[in-house]
């Protein structure tokens, strides 16, 4: 008589890798740490950089190192005692129970989840609060960031808790239905809805959305709007407006995106951005890094690498949606869609964490080539001094461990970019 073979602990499996990774984290974190105490510039930034700022930079750094080690402690404690206690399992029997008293169909499966997710949502929003609180109101404020009020806080968690109930309920819906429905094309559908999804809410999200959070008011006419004009024409940029944001409201750093469609493309610019570079010529240097981005085709390389990647995560669903072992691991005797999807994203950490660094090794790269670009339109000397100014202003660390940098940053640090803009210049020249 053969053995029966005991079922793979999932459960064990996941709780292990994530204290796995957080010892390891937390090793990068400490070496960090350690480099942002130092007490002297790079010798790159020496001479470039004033000890004021560097300064400034490096206690801002230290005191929100010191914190995110509090909150990754309290986040790996949360995380696995929801695991291990099983408390997802409790919350989903008690939502069912819950949906009866309330004279509704507990055994409906997309409103049975909806009050899952309205609970798990509401949890995670109390558990966080402290810590988004501490970090705007305290650490922020106490280093000239936060500009917000109290009120305003509030009124964007509120706006973005509305914002999930009136998207989110149909969409879950949407998700339950196809994966019930999907037969052995299940990965396709999914995949087909979440990019009809996604290029949906790209074009509704800066026309309907990101307004309710902040002022878009058209870039005055002028030297710097002219200037930016006449670089996204020489680029064939097809540029249809061009915005600033009051980005001030909330806070001094600064920032500046583009997006789009095809031919009607928009250019945002913070007014903290404009104010903070000492002229238009460092403005318009960070504009054509930015559409180096563009030119280059790295946003069409990502998002086709997101679709490749989300494909193959529905791909890998479908192997195990109906595994009673995996959901019998985490204690549930049965086998919900959201259910499945969340404990499906558990088991494939390891895979998740290679493929970020994986895609933070190619964001560097594409950085690179983007202050390529600018430097050979003619802008490495007002790219190079933006750089700098940004660094400055926004008092990011000067120091960074090489370990923690390239596991953590999607962007080169400061250092490495003014060097590869440097080398670069002196081989031209």
């Amino acid at each position: 008589m053969a053995e029966s073979t005991s079922p793979f602990p999932y459960l064990e499996a996941v709780v292990g890798f994530m204290l796995v990774m957080y010892v390891f984290e937390t090793y990068l974190d400490i070496r960090q740490h350690a480099a942002l105490k130092l007490s002297s510039l790079p010798a790159p930034l020496k001479g470039v950089v004033s000890q004021e700022k560097f300064e400034k930079a490096r206690a801002y750094s230290l005191e929100k190192s010191q914190f995110h080690f509090v909150h990754a402690a309290v986040s790996i404690v949360e995380e696995a005692a929801i695991l291990l206690l099983g408390l997802l399992p409790w919350l989903w029997l008690k939502t069912e129970v819950f949906l009866g008293q309330l004279g509704l169909d507990s055994q409906n499966e997309i409103l049975h989840t909806l009050m899952f997710l309205g609970a798990t949502t509401l949890w995670s929003q109390v558990i966080e609060l402290p810590f988004a609180l501490y970090s705007t109101f305290v650490i922020e404020a106490r280093h000239g960031f936060n500009k917000q009020t109290i009120w305003l806080f509030f009124r964007d968690m509120l706006m973005g808790l509305g914002l999930m109930v009136a998207v989110g309920p149909p969409i879950v819906a949407a998700i339950i239905i196809i994966v019930q429905k999907g037969g052995p094309y299940l990965a396709l559908y999914l995949w087909a809805f979440m990019l009809v999804l996604s290029l949906v809410l790209m074009a509704l999200y800066p026309v309907l959305i990101a307004p309710l959070f902040n002022k878009f008011t058209p870039l005055p006419e002028g030297e710097l709007r002219g200037k930016i004009e006449q670089l996204a024409s020489s680029l064939k940029f097809p540029l249809k407006k061009l915005f600033v944001i009051d980005g001030s409201t909330r806070s001094s750093h600064s920032n500046a995106y583009m997006y789009g469609f095809y031919n009607s493309k928009r250019i945002v610019l913070y007014d903290t951005l404009i104010s903070q570079c000492k002229n238009e010529d460092e403005v318009v240097a960070v504009i054509a890094h930015e559409l180096g981005h563009w030119k280059l085709s790295h946003t069409t390389y990502s998002f086709l690498a997101m679709q490749v990647l989300t494909l193959l995560q529905f791909g890998g669903y479908t192997f195990v949606r109906n595994s009673s072992d995996l959901f019998r691991s985490f204690g549930f005797t049965s086998k919900p869609v959201l259910i499945g999807l969340i404990l499906f994203q558990h088991t494939i950490m390891p895979l998740q964490h290679l493929v970020s660094f994986c895609l933070n090794l190619v964001s560097r790269a594409f950085e690179f080539q983007a202050d390529a670009f600018a430097r050979k339109l003619g802008y490495a000397v007002p790219l190079r001094a933006g750089l700098i100014k940004l660094q400055e202003e926004n008092l990011s660390a000067m120091n960074t461990d090489p370990w923690y940098s390239a596991y953590h940053y999607s962007h080169p640090p400061l250092v490495e970019r003014l060097q590869a803009l440097d080398m670069a210049t002196k081989k031209s020249e």
